[in-house]
């Protein structure tokens, strides 16, 4: 007994002085909501060089706590931010814990790919949506695509690389050739439906057209009146790959514009766990003057007056009703929202003779500004769809709205070291 109660005493004095340990190594975080509405794992950026009293390793490995003791995931990125996904009911303030340690293994929600395979195609995602950007082999095949490319879904989970995996897979390609050689076309449309990402297999699809437009929300600089579309991606960097966000730098040919020699574009695209839309840091490196640019989003002819779009608010907004209207798509929800201040919003018509030229599309429904040599502008682009949350225009318009709502009155948080 006396035995028993001598280990039950030691036991006790070891877990005391563990506490004690991490008590000298915890972090408390107060995140502040001021805004009259609940933020739901919204993602919140702590400069790492808060952290320093948790003495890191240089893995950086550390344990992230709500207020219930639940282990919350999170992410470092590449400019020194941690991520965390946090949750604060409308004027309030809720305690997360941090701690050095090592993490239960988290899921991821958002990656991406460079696709060597698919013409140098960029295709990266989160739990609502993907899209992808062109890259130098496709531009170099002449075909002409501008602007961003949007995949629907419906699954929280990664699906990409599956689908890239399942639409280039040359052993079905090989039998679907195979049958239509023998002119059993019928048998091969059959057996491509089961592996084309064209076709909704359960977690969404590729029913979206860009073609030689500006697609699902890209920029361009407009000059004289004329949209100086940019062609594909010259080269690439993957900053972060998840699980909590994806962001890549794309960087384009030089060009000239008028007497600025050698421009370069750069964007930095990142893309955030819950969120409709991507962030995109853009930068015209030479340009020697102020220039409008434009972020703008294809309008189809399936839908002609399904845009919308507000000055003041500082959003476009499109219903795409997808690339085949009969085939029950659903309607893909586009939009953008301008950090800076508009100085025009509407819609810019194709003469009909170049409708032809863009096949098809009608125009294209744009937010304008100005950008400033020397500084980077930042907007923000993505879509919803209406088989994965998203019912209508106006639910859509709601969410653009209270989005820049987040932007302007952003969470507020504090960090002590714990007694």
């Amino acid at each position: 007994m006396k035995t028993a109660f001598v280990m039950s005493l030691l036991v006790w004095l070891w877990m005391a002085g563990l506490a004690v340990g991490q008590a000298q190594t915890r972090l408390e975080m107060t995140v502040s909501n001021n805004w009259d509405m609940e933020r739901d794992g919204e993602l919140l950026e702590v400069p790492v060089s808060r952290l320093e009293a948790l003495h890191l390793s240089a893995e950086r490995k550390l344990v992230v706590y709500d207020s219930r003791g639940v282990q919350v995931p999170y992410q470092i990125t590449h400019d020194g931010f941690l991520l965390v996904p946090v949750t604060a009911n409308s004027r309030s303030r809720t305690r997360y814990t941090l701690a050095a340690g090592t993490p239960d293994s988290m899921q991821v929600y958002a990656c991406g790919k460079y696709y060597p395979e698919r013409m140098d195609d960029i295709a990266w995602e989160n739990d609502k949506a993907a899209y992808r950007a062109y890259g130098p082999a496709l531009q170099k095949s002449g075909e002409k695509a501008f602007g961003y490319d949007i995949f629907t879904k419906s699954v929280p989970y990664p699906v990409v690389e599956k689908r890239y995996a399942l639409q280039l897979d040359s052993l079905s390609w090989a039998e679907v050739n195979r049958l239509r050689s023998e002119g059993r076309n019928v048998e091969a449309d059959s057996l491509y439906s089961t592996f084309c990402y064209h076709v909704d297999h359960g977690n969404g699809m590729d029913c979206y057209s860009v073609g030689p437009t500006l697609g699902g929300g890209t920029n361009a600089l407009l000059f004289d009146s004329d949209i100086i579309y940019p062609y594909c991606y010259q080269s690439f960097e993957i900053l972060d790959n998840g699980p909590l966000r994806f962001s890549v730098r794309l960087t384009f040919r030089p060009f000239t514009l008028k007497d600025s020699k050698s421009v370069v574009e750069t964007r930095v695209i990142s893309l955030d766990k819950g969120s409709y839309l991507n962030r995109t840091e853009v930068t015209y490196a030479g340009l020697t003057h102020p220039v409008s640019v434009i972020g703008g989003i294809v309008i189809h002819p399936q839908n002609p007056d399904g845009y919308c779009f507000d000055k003041k608010a500082g959003y476009i907004a499109y219903a795409d009703s997808t690339d085949n209207v009969d085939n029950d798509n659903g309607i893909i929800w586009v939009g953008a929202v301008f950090g800076e201040p508009l100085t025009t919003a509407g819609v810019r018509w194709f003469p009909a003779e170049e409708r032809k030229q863009r096949n098809g599309a009608l125009g294209h429904v744009v937010g304008e500004t100005v950008y400033h040599p020397g500084k980077s502008l930042v907007y923000y682009w993505g879509s919803g769809w209406s088989k994965a949350g998203i019912p209508d225009m106006e639910a859509w318009k709601t969410f653009l709205l209270q989005f820049r709502k987040r932007l302007e009155m952003p969470l507020e948080f504090d960090i002590k070291v714990i007694k």
